[in-house]
Order: C-alpha cells, then sequence, then structure tokens
C-alpha cells in the first residue's frame, strides 16, 4: 500500500445515534442535532455520516460501520427499557476488531477497549483531592453486609446504579431512628433523582432488595457521601481527551426534597445549564487540577494511555467543604461516559482534534510507519 497516498486521503467518520426505521431514512448532518460536530469535522478535513441505530436493523448499521475509519457512538445506556448489550458487539467493536477505530464518545475506558459505564465514579481517590468516601460494591451480596452499617456510621448516602441517565437508579438513603426496632429492620427515607420524584420511608432490607436488578447488566453500585452544598450546583467539566474542552453549571434539583408545591412546580425544575469556554476564570483551578493531576491519576489507575480516552466525556463535580482559606473544594460526583451532550460551543472543535489525531495515529499504524 502507498503510505503517501493513504494518509493523505480524507477519513470517514460515522456518527452513531439510536434512532427508528424512519428517522434512519431522514437522517442527515444537517437535521441531526450533532450537525456541528459535522461542520467541524468537515472543517478538519474530516468526512462523516450519519447511521441511526436500533436493535431491529443492527446488521444493517454493522455493514455502514465497518465502512468507516472510526465512530463516534452517541447511544444511551438505557432508553425506554432498551440497553447498549446488542449495540457494542454487533456495531461499533465489530468496526473497531476489524481495523477500525471506535472513537468512542463518552464510555468509561478500560485497556482495550471503551467500555460502557459508571465505574468511573469508584475511582474518586481521596488523595487526588478530588474524592469523597466512596465504595463499590461488585455483588448484591457484598451490598447487603457493607452497606447497612455503613448507612448508619456515615450518615446519608448517595447510591449510583452502574449505567443509567436521567437519574435513573440513583438514591439518596437517610437513616431514619425508629426506637424498638433492631438495625436490621431499620428505616431509611429514600429519594430518587429521577424527575418528580417524591421521598419515601421504607424498611431498609426493602429498599435493598429494590436495588439487587441493578447488579445485571453493567454489575455494580456505586456509594458515596451526600454533599451538603448540593443545592449549590454541579459544575461538569467537559472533556476531549485528556484536555478540559468546556465547563457547564447548573443549579440541579435532582436529590433535593420538593418543594411544598410539590416535585412537578416550577419550583422543583433544575436551572438552565450555562455553559462557560474551557478558560473561564470560575473554574480555573478545577481546569489545572484535572489536566495536571486528576485525568493523570486516572489514567495511571487504569493503566490506560491518553488514545484510550473518550473523544468526549464529562466529570460531574459538587462543591466540598471550603478550605482553611474560604476557597471552594470540589468533589467527584461522576463519569459520564455515555453519550454526553449537551457540550460547549468551544467542544465540536476539540472533538474533531482529537478524531483527527487518533485516525491520523490509527492510520500511520495501519501502514506501518
Amino acid at each position: 500500500m502507498d503510505t503517501e497516498q493513504h494518509t493523505s486521503r480524507r477519513s470517514e467518520i460515522a456518527i452513531l445515534w439510536r434512532g427508528d426505521a424512519a428517522s434512519r431514512r431522514e437522517a442527515t448532518p444537517q437535521n441531526s442535532r450533532f450537525v456541528r460536530v459535522f461542520e467541524a469535522l468537515a472543517a478538519s478535513g474530516i468526512d462523516a455520516f450519519p447511521v441511526v441505530y436500533d436493535e431491529s436493523f443492527a446488521d444493517l448499521v454493522r455493514d455502514q460501520l465497518l465502512t468507516a475509519d472510526g465512530v463516534l457512538v452517541w447511544v444511551d445506556p438505557i432508553h425506554q427499557g432498551k440497553t447498549r448489550a446488542a449495540q457494542d458487539p454487533r456495531g461499533a467493536r465489530s468496526a473497531a476488531a476489524r481495523g477500525r477505530d471506535e472513537a468512542s464518545v463518552g464510555q468509561r475506558t478500560s485497556r482495550n477497549h471503551p467500555q460502557d459505564g459508571r465505574q468511573g465514579r469508584a475511582l474518586s481517590d481521596a488523595s487526588s483531592g478530588l474524592g469523597a468516601d466512596t465504595h463499590r460494591y461488585a455483588t448484591a451480596d457484598a451490598f447487603h453486609a457493607e452497606f447497612p452499617s455503613r448507612l448508619r456510621a456515615a450518615g446519608p448516602r448517595v447510591l449510583k446504579q452502574n449505567r443509567g441517565n436521567g437519574g435513573q437508579g440513583v438514591w439518596k438513603v437517610e437513616a431514619l431512628k425508629v426506637e424498638g426496632l433492631p438495625n436490621a429492620d431499620a428505616t431509611v427515607r429514600v429519594l430518587h433523582a429521577l424527575r418528580s420524584s417524591r421521598p419515601e420511608e421504607l424498611p431498609l432490607d426493602t429498599f435493598m432488595a429494590r436495588c439487587d436488578p441493578y447488579f445485571g447488566w453493567g454489575g455494580c453500585i456505586i456509594d458515596q457521601a451526600f454533599q451538603p452544598r448540593l443545592p449549590e450546583g454541579m459544575i461538569r467539566c467537559y472533556v476531549s481527551g485528556s484536555k478540559v474542552a468546556g465547563f457547564g453549571h447548573q443549579l440541579i434539583k435532582a436529590l433535593i426534597p420538593p418543594p411544598p408545591e410539590g416535585p412537578d412546580s416550577p419550583q422543583a425544575q433544575p436551572g438552565p445549564r450555562i455553559m462557560h469556554s474551557p478558560d473561564a476564570a470560575q473554574f480555573r483551578t478545577l481546569r489545572r487540577l484535572m489536566e495536571e493531576e486528576w485525568i493523570p491519576g486516572l489514567m495511571a489507575a487504569l493503566a490506560i494511555d491518553e488514545a484510550s480516552l473518550p473523544v468526549i466525556w464529562d466529570a460531574d463535580f459538587l462543591y466540598g467543604p471550603r478550605d482553611a482559606d474560604g476557597a471552594d473544594t470540589y468533589v467527584l460526583c461522576e463519569i459520564n461516559a455515555s453519550s454526553c451532550f449537551a457540550i460547549p460551543d468551544e467542544a465540536p472543535a476539540a472533538i474533531a482534534r482529537t478524531v483527527g489525531e487518533r485516525v491520523r495515529r490509527h492510520l500511520e499504524s495501519d501502514t506501518g510507519r
């Protein structure tokens, strides 16, 4: 193969998202929500085409992906009862196995392949300065054995299933002291992060049994200390590869008890996510911690290189206790590593740069350079 000819041609990237047969027929770069990503790729000399996915036509999708040099994947891990279980092995990863790159959009990474999920929450190592009291239950038995005593000793906790979106499987749990009841039958107050949820009081064992299905597809539960400064908002740090691509700040209402007007009232709705550039002054410290300390520590902990990080992903932070000088500290809430969107204005160009670098390295490696 002529190396110069191979590396000088325009790369071709598939952008994949979930939809039905009608949206598949009608999909164009211009009518999709990824239009700015298509434009940024084109401006970087990369051709891109839309691929709409559903399990009912998975084989057609796979055939499309095998024609591409890379695949940008925006498929929610849980959507109306469907998961990514069929898409992963039959689609993007089949393409990767046959010599294409899965330039995975927002998936947590393992050594060899981007892996869907939120297990990055378990990596909130306190030594990084961005961690909190965090534990991972790999099995239902471990969860039932360890969580009750931790809840009683450490105060309110937040439990999160390994995969999800929109607050699904995310709970605030508080122990309620009920005189005369043994610890095993303790009553808890729980609040689901799904919009319109109301607090419930029920036996701890009953609630934990409700969580047992989370150990199915996805396999674990993450347990974190509840952060009292939650009402001050969440900071979403968007990252492309290992570089910060912007920030979003939002006054969220999930896991905050609804006001007297009710969970569906205007007062209970989250505020807008205000986007900021990667150079935003108010987040300068967080950007430095991310790029110089936390992301390198993440790669070391997972034994991966920069090329294995998602093309676009985000780390959500809550405000931690103020330090001795009154300055803000930050606590890692979760890593969103599937279908990160919306994104700051600067992110499409960052995505295009990262995709270009990775496809170029892949093509050079493929030609033996």
